[in-house]
């Protein structure tokens, strides 16, 4: 049943000193409420046992992004909104402006805050594991002064902090050092938004130069929503230290990651389900710390132009984030949707998102992603500068650039096989009505030519679907390109 709003005392003393003041002199008597999402809830549904409340909504002392040399502080008191839209948390803790839009809807995210989603303590708040990733403090305050602590020791169990009942959360101190890692972040959740997770993992690594190729120098692994507080690894990040990444490592995340972790059934999902995946995921963050664009360099996936690139894509008008992320896919029913779906933190977001929104165009929408690339063997910008593709409306010369490298061995066939493909393209078009997509990198022409000839025996709707398949690892291809474009 519904809250009485007669067995509630709501005071606001509209300063940080007032309030401070209020809980020293009935400590464990006052509930404090920010921006109070969580406490509606409660109260809606007559579960609120606090019955004394003292606002500490806007207080100037809790407030904004505070940038120092060596970190940022973040106010308690900053909206999901703030946090989101910020220069510097977008650019350098894409791990958190990530979870700050993955909380609830627009109107939560523009008052929650991240003090209360702290002290609210739930074990699925998306934010969590991502500050327990970045090594973040918390400064708390009372009327006796202020301590630092750190973030990892907060949570001791379900819904119990190291928060004294006359503290609150001033700030969240977060070391300005996590630009030098490849970062990760996946949600798994009912829906793709405002859904509370089933999984969460946050990651950080980097990796050094061993005797016989690149081992790991340190990696930081955090999970939500699979124990009764946000748990991070350690005991795994021990183990891994030193290692280089191949499939026994792999498998050995997946073992001791569902070791370590105390999933539950409950109404959103299963404990097993949870340990399955919260164990595939690891393994997904190390096995993307490895790949080659990792490795050259420390930086955010490993690339300098990385951090730059999505930082300035996530804050750029849709128009424009559209049209430049456009060549990758060539569909711009896609393209609009990943500008809509902003910010995205770092790459296996990007690539994450692209698969979500690349199930739901029209069939029509797909074709005007086929009609983006160039035949098999045809990639070539003439003297009129057009390509031998049937239609290029949409697309540019980066794209062209980008059908050469990944026809280039196509470029160098002999002939009877450039004629093989050409006669097969013909046959194909005649057939489908479209032009023959294929994933060219790293395939021999004889290859490819014997992919060809295998889908012409294909009924419409199996070969739209395989070539549905091949526009979506095209795309993952060129969104890594893009990603580490300067």
């Amino acid at each position: 049943m519904r809250s009485d709003p007669a067995d509630y005392r709501f005071v606001a003393p509209g300063n940080l000193q007032g309030v401070m003041s209020l809980l020293a002199e009935q400590p464990g008597e006052w509930l404090p409420i920010a921006g109070g999402t969580d406490v509606m809830v409660q109260y809606a549904a007559g579960k609120l046992n606090g019955r004394n409340l003292v606002s500490i909504w806007n207080l100037p002392e809790l407030q904004g992004v505070q940038v120092l040399a060596e970190e940022i502080r973040v106010g308690a008191g900053c909206t999901y909104t703030e946090i989101r839209k910020h220069e510097i948390v977008g650019r350098e803790f894409p791990l958190l402006a990530r979870a700050a839009s993955w909380t609830g809807g627009i109107a939560n995210q523009n008052r929650g805050t991240l003090g209360g989603n702290i002290v609210n303590a739930s074990p699925a708040a998306d934010s969590l594991p991502a500050l327990l990733a970045y090594d973040a403090e918390l400064i708390l305050v009372s009327v006796r002064g202020e301590r630092r602590v750190p973030y990892g020791g907060f949570h001791s169990g379900y819904k119990k902090m190291d928060l004294a009942p006359y503290e609150l959360i001033r700030a969240i101190c977060i070391p300005r050092v996590s630009s030098d890692y490849f970062q990760y972040t996946r949600k798994v959740g009912a829906r793709k938004a405002q859904a509370i997770s089933k999984v969460c993992v946050a990651g950080l690594g980097k990796l050094r130069a061993g005797t016989n190729g690149n081992v790991i120098d340190e990696v930081r692994v955090a999970l939500g929503s699979v124990a009764p507080i946000p748990l991070r690894l350690t005991e795994l990040e021990r183990a891994v230290k030193g290692r280089a990444i191949d499939a026994e490592l792999l498998q050995f995340a997946k073992r001791n990651t569902m070791a370590a972790i105390q999933p539950i059934d409950d109404i959103r999902s299963t404990a097993k389900y949870r340990s399955v995946v919260a164990g595939n995921l690891v393994a997904e963050f190390f096995e993307q710390l490895r790949m080659p664009t990792h490795s050259q360099g420390t930086r955010m996936c490993g690339a300098p132009g990385l951090v730059d690139v999505l930082a300035r894509w996530n804050v750029v008008d849709a128009a424009t984030a559209a049209n430049e992320i456009l060549p990758c896919c060539g569909s711009r029913a896609w393209a609009a949707a990943m500008a809509a779906r902003r910010p995205l933190a770092a790459e296996a977001d990007v690539l994450a998102t692209s698969d979500e929104i690349w199930h739901s165009p029209s069939e029509a929408e797909w074709l005007e992603a086929f009609r983006s690339h160039p035949r098999i063997g045809d990639t070539g910008i003439g003297d009129s500068g057009k390509s031998g593709a049937r239609d290029l409306d949409g697309k540019t010369v980066k794209a062209v650039g980008w059908s050469e490298q990944e026809q280039r061995k196509v470029a160098d066939a002999a002939a009877l096989t450039k004629l093989a493909l050409a006669d097969g393209n013909r046959e194909y078009e005649r057939r489908f009505n479209r032009i023959f997509i294929v994933c060219a990198t790293g395939k021999s022409p004889e290859e490819i030519l014997f992919i060809l000839n295998r889908r012409l025996n294909n009924d419409e709707a199996s070969e739209l679907q395989e070539a549905w398949e091949q526009q979506r690892q095209i795309t993952h291809i060129r969104l890594r390109k893009w990603l580490q474009s300067q």
